[in-house]
């Protein structure tokens, strides 16, 4: 069953979406920003990982952590890891040899071993890098999740990922910490401090999903179309629509659904594709 059918349901809000529907000006794409860590942002904002942007539109803003009933955004942020590395530079699915193979049966290698500065990334790059055989794109994302049955893997798990990301936002300054008692235990939590820049996040995916909307998804930039799939992924994209107006909601939820309606591996064969960020969506998609 695809996400897109737990998406209908939507919170409302007496927020109004100001002009999002009015621009036109379309997205580029500049993969080689994308490299060592330059996030395709040309400006002097903070800059966010795809991990930490998703992390940020899954986060209640007043009470600073994510839905108990949330159970697909650890997965989710490890496919962003993964898409984040790629777009980075720093692993490739192997070449074909003859007869082109399904991305899902292709496995993951390393292109660039240089560390990205980021402990998260450089933990799995690592990781990647020092496994005795090439796996799959599904086997990664089970192992960084830990959801395996084969204890010699379970050392590729990449703990507290959630809070580890957390702790980058209060660096960044958009969250804060704070402990909470939840009836016999305390929590940390990190609530929200800034929401203009969460609001950049949630306004930059409203944008990509009207004003600046592109029939074609390789005109899109790769940053924000994995940002968009890679939180529906997780379970948390609905909560960038809850300023959105009725009838932008319908114009947003179904050019999602088009977006998750793509044949990944058809898309993943067309000129300067990244195979990693299709074969993740497609992941994650058929996991869900």
């Amino acid at each position: 069953m695809h996400r897109s059918d737990g998406l209908v349901q939507r919170r409302v809000a007496t927020v109004n979406n100001g002009n999002t529907s009015n621009s036109n000006q379309e997205m580029n794409t500049d993969d080689n920003q994308l490299v060592n860590g330059d996030f395709g942002d040309t400006s002097k904002d903070t800059r966010f990982t795809l991990m930490e942007e998703v992390l940020l539109l899954g986060l209640k803003d007043k009470e600073g952590y994510t839905s108990f009933w949330n159970d697909c955004i650890s997965t989710g942020l490890r496919g962003c890891i993964l898409v984040e590395l790629a777009l980075r530079d720093k692993i490739e699915l192997e070449k074909c040899i003859g007869r082109r193979r399904s991305l899902m049966l292709r496995k993951v290698v390393i292109k660039n071993s240089e560390l990205t500065g980021d402990a998260l990334l450089d933990e799995a790059l690592k990781h990647i890098r020092d496994t005795e055989a090439p796996e799959t794109l599904q086997n990664w994302v089970d192992y960084l999740s830990g959801e395996t049955w084969n204890p010699m893997k379970l050392r590729y798990q990449l703990k507290n990922v959630r809070e580890r990301l957390a702790k980058n936002l209060v660096e960044k300054g958009v969250l804060t910490t704070e402990k909470q008692n939840f009836f016999f235990f305390d929590m940390t939590t990190h609530p929200l401090i800034s929401s203009q820049l969460k609001s950049k996040v949630v306004r930059k995916v409203q944008e990509a999903l009207l004003s600046k909307w592109v029939n074609d998804p390789h005109r899109m930039d790769k940053r924000t179309l994995s940002l968009i799939l890679l939180s529906h992924s997780s379970d948390v994209l609905e909560n960038a629509f809850i300023t959105l107006s009725d009838d932008d909601y319908e114009v947003a939820m179904r050019r999602i659904r088009e977006l998750l309606e793509l044949d990944m591996e058809t898309e993943s064969q067309r000129p300067n594709a990244n195979e990693i960020m299709w074969g993740i969506f497609a992941t994650l998609i058929k996991s869900n």
